[in-house]
């Protein structure tokens, strides 16, 4: 299990101003977010029914985005270090602002912060006041978000955060689901289906 302190340091190190301190820090962040979520959702991927609604790369590895909430200050300072990448297009109910970030190997990072600074109502605002700078979900691309969920509620007796599929940024379609990753751990799993024909996120 990561150290949050460790997350922390490799957060503030996607701000640097070398392009490898930041790649380094970068793919650090996602293969830690994904090893929580792989301890998190392992029989998920071992079900051959479920298997079969995971988008998967050209060496069929289930695509993942890692999620990390940072503070304004942060968002901004990582955005700038990294070119200024475009921010996505959230849905103005929901207190976020993000953006992507894509390292090599197909590694990939969300950043995201609160959309209403000094606030503490939101989802992030209030992840932020309690762990800090951190992972704070990871994704999973999916081509039915909707029938997955019943699937996940059927076999696993997981039940969503939201009780239908709601819209996600970008255009997309998510729910959330908060399941137990080890060491008195939970981690938020977002299920995101893209619409059809984006290849948004994909591995070449």
């Amino acid at each position: 299990m990561p150290a949050v302190d460790e997350i922390a340091q490799l957060i503030r190190e996607l701000c640097d101003a070398h392009a490898g301190v930041r790649e380094r820090a970068g793919v650090a962040i996602f293969r830690r977010g994904c090893e929580l979520a792989k301890s998190a959702t392992r029989a998920w991927f071992l079900d051959p029914e479920l298997a079969t609604y995971y988008v998967r790369d050209r060496a069929g590895i289930p695509e993942l985005t890692v999620g990390v909430a940072v503070q304004p200050d942060t968002f901004e300072e990582i955005r700038t270090a990294c070119g200024a990448p475009p921010f996505a297009d959230v849905p103005p109910d929901q207190d976020a602002r993000e953006f992507e970030l894509e390292f090599p190997g197909g590694a990939r990072i969300d950043v995201l912060t609160t959309a209403k600074p000094g606030g503490n109502n939101g989802a992030i605002a209030k992840f932020l006041q309690k762990s800090g700078e951190a992972i704070q979900q990871v994704e999973i691309r999916v081509t039915d978000v909707t029938r997955l969920t019943e699937l996940l509620h059927a076999r696993f007796g997981v039940s969503p955060i939201y009780p239908a599929t709601r819209a996600g940024a970008d255009g997309t379609r998510v729910n959330f689901f908060l399941v137990p990753a080890g060491g008195n751990r939970n981690v938020l799993i977002e299920l995101v289906e893209y619409p059809r024909g984006d290849t948004h996120a994909t591995v070449k």
